[in-house]
């Protein structure tokens, strides 16, 4: 299917637009559209937020009348089914739309192929795979619930030219810069959650929460307050958070994973996720996965020690690879970057590949990607 240089201009306005509800649209994906008639933008939207009205229909109160016979470029196929809004197909048909371009295919079942059935039977013209690839980068998140029943993982970590991430006391604070710190809570605003463990609250008095003060700009996207809390996900084996630790005084959702079987009840302002264990006392790390994407979380931000960090690379369940890296030397005493078990050949260890790498500050931000 062939496409012109206008219908990839019209849909590129549209991926932009989709990118500006990401600190807000979960559990919902980031969509944009741009209504186009006579080679004419005369109505555009994005989703701003779950439970508002869908970028289609956004568009279609812009455009008002100018709807009619106008093509409709669109990031995400149109939904066909009754949820917290009726369905665009239905709003796109009402308005009178000609033709219908979508990026991708919606993979949620509740859709998928329904919204583009419903608009060719009612006469309007569809294309889709414009751009797919760009679309497709807008909802990472979104898309790995839906394919892969669970969360999109960025892993986090801070560490010394060296490869360590705190003294061998435990100090840690800070190892990067104050633009690196900035980073951190762009990140977090976008992330649907925040995994972390009972040590690291403990010992750093984690919070796991976006500070909107370490924003070093008055145009940062977090100075508006146009942000939504994660949830806070936090790995207590051993049930050592007492509720008097400063997290628990935060709005939001805070979720305790304990252990199956465990007989406690988490302490007052935090829900329970109970998840079976593997050897070595640790958790099955891929259930946790599975129960986190049925609570409708798209993408989490990982912050934790090295224990869990070769835990969950070396069970594969990485997507990104997200390393700070600050300008100091540490010493071989201080604490390593991620704790795998012993390798024995070169070929064994966990191959990487670069995705994009950038100065903040002093500090150099990787993030790379697990080789297949």
């Amino acid at each position: 299917m062939s496409f012109s240089a206008d219908d990839h201009r019209f849909m590129a306005r549209a991926i932009e637009l989709a990118r500006k509800g990401r600190f807000t649209t979960s559990p919902n994906p980031n969509v944009g559209a741009v209504l186009v008639r006579h080679g004419q933008i005369v109505g555009e939207g994005y989703h701003h937020q779950a439970g508002g009205p869908h970028a289609e229909v956004v568009a279609l109160r812009h455009a008002a009348e100018l709807a009619r016979d106008a093509d409709c470029f669109v990031t995400l196929e149109p939904c066909s089914h009754y949820g917290r809004t009726p369905p665009c197909a239905e709003a796109l048909i009402k308005a009178g739309v000609r033709r219908v371009v979508m990026a991708m295919q919606d993979p949620n079942p509740q859709v998928a192929g329904r919204g583009a059935a419903l608009l060719k039977a009612a006469g309007i013209e569809v294309q889709s795979g414009l751009m797919i690839e760009s679309a497709r980068s807008l909802n990472p998140g979104f898309l790995s619930r839906m394919e892969q029943q669970r969360p999109f993982v960025r892993l986090k970590l801070a560490a010394s030219l060296d490869g360590k991430t705190a003294l061998n006391n435990g100090a840690s604070q800070w190892i990067t810069s104050k633009e690196a710190r900035a980073d951190v809570q762009l990140q977090r605003a976008q992330s649907c959650a925040v995994l972390s463990t009972a040590e690291t609250v403990l010992r750093d008095d984690a919070r796991l929460s976006v500070r909107p003060e370490q924003a070093l700009s008055s145009i940062s996207p977090l100075q508006d307050g146009h942000y939504r809390q994660p949830v806070r996900v936090v790995l207590d084996r051993r049930q050592r958070l007492t509720g008097k630790e400063a997290l628990f005084a935060l709005p939001g959702k805070l979720i305790l994973v304990y252990p199956a079987g465990s007989k406690l009840s988490a302490p007052a302002g935090a829900d329970v996720l109970y998840v079976p264990s593997l050897q070595r006392e640790q958790f099955d790390l891929q259930v946790l996965m599975r129960e986190l994407a049925r609570q409708h979380i798209n993408t989490l931000w990982v912050e934790a020690g090295a224990r869990l960090a070769g835990s969950l690379l070396q069970a594969k369940l990485v997507d990104e690879f997200w390393l700070y890296q600050a300008p100091i030397i540490l010493g071989h005493q201080a604490r390593g970057l991620v704790a795998i078990a012993e390798l024995t050949q070169l070929n064994e260890g966990i191959a990487l590949s670069w995705q994009d790498i950038r100065q903040l500050g002093p500090d150099i931000r990787f993030i790379a990607t697990l080789q297949s």
